[in-house]
């Protein structure tokens, strides 16, 4: 990040710029997104999921897939050599479930970073305002996105996967057709949403920060914040929502985790 008009990286794993795929251009008129190999590479799961008749029986068959796949149930632990505990080996339904105590805990950095490493897209925010690389705000991103404790068992290819059914499930059985849903966020300042441009005195252009948090529910978005930041959010840019998976994290909080860059919202109090 070089300079305030810098969205993200040149590179990306969705084959698309990373120059579109942060700007309101993508969020107007969005394009089919997919993790590069993530599908190819895992094509028994989707065949699975393809015989499901809806989303708890789709629900059920990814997180038994992905049990199989990564051993991510409690009692699968991994032996470490010496005295002390065992630890537990990571796993997607951890990193949603720190992020839904706190988006700027270790867990949060660590899907921050997945966002920047597939979708090419800057953090603008994580336990500060983060506006160039080399900052402190910023070196303290990396350390924490690196940690080792998160970075065991594929953790990013998990990532992948919950992405791709989180894409599969939205266009099977929660907004087929939809190529946007109107979610709502509420904040108390901009200090973490960067204002690109005013359109009028109630729209505007903001950056959001690589990975947010929305609401369904205007009313539930309201109880973070007085602001209110409404948006059209391409379905191509969320990750996961309460009620994606059978008894998972975020389950009775109403939250959808969309994936940041610019987007026109509407500002109400």
């Amino acid at each position: 990040m070089t300079n305030d008009r810098a969205v993200g990286h040149s590179t990306n794993l969705v084959g698309l710029p990373t120059d579109y795929l942060g700007t309101v251009a993508f969020a107007e008129a969005p394009r089919p997104v997919h993790i590069a190999g993530a599908r190819e590479l895992n094509a028994p799961m989707f065949e699975m999921l393809a015989l499901a008749e809806d989303l708890e029986e789709a629900g059920r068959a990814f997180v038994d897939y992905m049990r199989a796949m990564f051993a991510v149930d409690r009692e699968q632990r991994v032996d470490e050599p010496g005295p002390g505990p065992r630890r537990y080996r990571s796993s997607y339904a951890r990193l949603v479930s720190g992020w839904g105590f706190d988006s700027n805990s270790r867990e949060g950095a660590v899907m921050k970073g997945w966002v920047e490493s597939r979708f090419g897209i800057f953090p603008t925010w994580h336990k500060g305002r983060i506006d160039h690389i080399g900052t402190g705000t910023w070196t303290r991103y990396v350390e924490e996105k690196m940690a080792s404790r998160f970075h065991d068992n594929s953790i990013l290819a998990q990532l992948d996967l919950l992405y791709e059914f989180c894409q599969f499930a939205l266009a099977r059985f929660v907004a087929p057709g939809k190529t946007h849903l109107t979610l709502h966020r509420g904040v108390y300042d901009f200090d973490e949403h960067r204002s690109v441009r005013r359109i009028d005195r109630r729209r505007a252009v903001v950056r959001l920060n690589a990975l947010v948090s929305f609401s369904a529910d205007r009313d539930h978005a309201g109880c973070f914040g007085d602001l209110i930041l409404t948006a059209r959010v391409p379905v191509q840019k969320i990750l996961y929502f309460s009620g994606l998976l059978p008894a998972h994290p975020l389950q009775g909080e109403g939250e959808w985790l969309v994936i940041g860059g610019d987007y026109p919202v509407e500002t109400s109090w």
